[in-house]
């Protein structure tokens, strides 16, 4: 018997995954049983990319996730709704679902696998991070043995590319940005990518499966790159730095007895990095996540972050998942999902104000060039418990000294202390720039 599958969107991503779906030769041999029976587009008449019979076609989309000849509903068509909504009406039909859409799963999880769960469907979500990367599915099996200690990820392609540019060319963000919405890597509004929103979505997706509880999405503090200058970027490089865009979950630990809280560090932010790191040499549009767990170590995840290729193997993937498990139920019917496939967490998770996270810190600082300012900069700090690591006066121009400070791991709440009573100080010009330091 086929496993027939409703089509929620036939953009960029549904036309690559009804592309592979239509040509199953070479690929699993279970490939052959999977049927695209409905699928729902905008417009009846527009050219499609890809062949598909006009009588799977439709506008009504509420009419596929209601069809009781479809299976497996698979929505690609972004947004938060009428996504949502669809996703839920799917479940509570019976219906497996299979998404592309973080920004749905990062906002409303909590809905729609407690639904899923009730209902005994699947929800899986592999084109949801990282593209064509498998990662999903890793951390909720193979990697599912594991105590894991820490996600570290570049999970937005558009803020790679645009760091990866302004590291190789010296450029500054506004220029290169324009150029990357042109080349299309970008978008019209790159707010959610440029500002840090859409790596937030995919970190707390990352977080609840690695840690396995639900996380509200509020509790990620968020960082973009708008403030990141060429100058931060050719003086990490002096340092031994890159500067990358991280999406940061680890488990807390107490800054005293250094003993693991069960609580999470959730962030997002520019960072410096390492170059000796291995995410230090992960450039342009593609993104690269760092598993650390016990007894396992570290495994790096590495791939094409987007794009209609990658994304749909990720969305077929899950596809194929869900039919073999249907197939191995002799038919076609809702039972008990497979723990392994399915998030059955209810919890939240524990968060850390970022008060409370401990870190090294870069800050960039135009003085006046008179005696005794760094003298006072390094009192300051050392009031606040904020170890300095290094101090290097970088440029003077027309009497303003550009110094850069490095420091040792401190609490955040010492540091931005220290550093509310610097500004204030009569000898600071501004402070153009702060970055945590991996």
């Amino acid at each position: 018997m086929a496993v027939k599958v409703g089509l929620l969107g036939l953009g960029t991503v549904g036309a690559g995954t009804a592309a592979i779906l239509l040509d199953p030769a070479g690929r699993h041999p279970l490939m052959t049983d999977i049927e695209i029976c409905r699928v729902g587009v905008r417009s009846l008449d527009k050219p499609r990319p890809v062949e598909i019979s006009p009588d799977c076609l439709t506008t009504d989309l509420e009419s596929i996730v209601t069809d009781p000849e479809v299976d497996i509903v698979v929505e690609v068509m972004g947004g938060l709704e009428p996504a949502r909504s669809l996703i839920l009406k799917a479940i509570h039909q019976g219906k497996h679902v299979v998404t592309a859409n973080k920004a749905v799963i990062a906002r409303y999880g909590d809905e729609i696998f407690t639904a899923a769960n009730e209902a005994g469907v699947y929800v899986l979500l592999e084109a949801a991070v990282g593209g064509g990367i498998p990662v999903i599915q890793p951390l909720k099996q193979a990697l599912g043995v594991n105590r894991i200690h820490a996600v570290t990820g570049i999970v937005n392609g558009t803020t790679n590319y645009i760091l990866t540019r302004m590291q190789a060319e010296g450029g500054d963000f506004e220029p290169i940005l324009a150029d990357a919405q042109k080349l299309g890597y970008a978008e019209a509004d790159p707010s959610a990518d440029v500002d840090g929103l859409d790596a937030a979505d995919k970190i707390a997706i990352l977080a609840s499966l690695a840690f396995g509880g639900r996380i509200n999405l509020a509790d990620v503090h968020s960082e973009g790159i708008r403030h990141v200058s060429a100058a931060d970027i050719a003086y990490a490089d002096q340092l031994g730095f890159v500067i990358k865009l991280l999406a940061i979950a680890r488990r807390d630990t107490c800054p005293v007895s250094n003993e693991v809280l069960d609580q999470l560090e959730l962030r997002v932010h520019p960072t410096l990095v390492p170059k000796s790191h291995p995410l230090a040499s992960i450039n342009d549009v593609y993104n690269a996540i760092l598993i650390e767990g016990e007894p396992i170590g570290q495994v790096m995840f590495f791939g094409p972050g987007a794009g209609a290729g990658p994304t749909a193997s990720a969305v077929v993937s899950d596809i194929l998942s869900i039919a073999a498990s249907l197939k191995s139920q002799g038919a076609v019917t809702t039972q008990a999902p497979n723990p392994l496939l399915a998030c059955t967490h209810q919890h939240y998770c524990k968060v850390s104000p970022m008060a409370d996270i401990v870190s090294r810190f870069y800050v960039r600082l135009l003085v006046e060039d008179q005696p005794g300012v760094i003298g006072e900069l390094g009192t300051c700090f050392g009031n606040h418990a904020v170890s300095i690591e290094s101090v290097v006066q970088i440029d003077l121009h027309n009497g303003v000294a550009e110094i850069v400070v490095v420091t040792h791991e401190v609490l955040e709440a010492n540091f931005q202390t220290a550093l509310d009573q610097i500004r204030a100080f009569p000898g600071i010009q501004t402070v153009p720039s702060v970055l945590r330091v991996l």
